[in-house]
């Protein structure tokens, strides 16, 4: 995974510190027994899955890899365990 780039992308660090941001709010909400202030939280996780998802359409995310980078990786794969 190291070489491919998976999720350094901004729209995968924005999704993910969204989230992150509401998995605290929920579970300290949690904690003080507030089940609104739970939901809450749990709204601004899906948020973040949207903001994410948002930005990866309008060109923030990791590009589709052409038929030909996957057949390159293929033989490099296939290279590497031959070898």
């Amino acid at each position: 995974m190291a070489g491919s780039s998976h999720g350094h992308t901004p729209a995968a660090w924005t999704g993910v510190i969204i989230s992150f941001i509401g998995f605290c709010i929920a579970g300290l909400f949690m904690v003080a027994a507030n089940v609104l202030g739970f939901w809450a939280g749990i709204a601004v996780v899906l948020l973040g899955g949207v903001v994410g998802l948002a930005m990866k359409m309008a060109g923030l995310g990791m590009p589709k890899e052409s038929a030909e980078m996957a057949a390159a990786r293929a033989r490099a794969s296939k290279a590497q365990i031959t070898a």
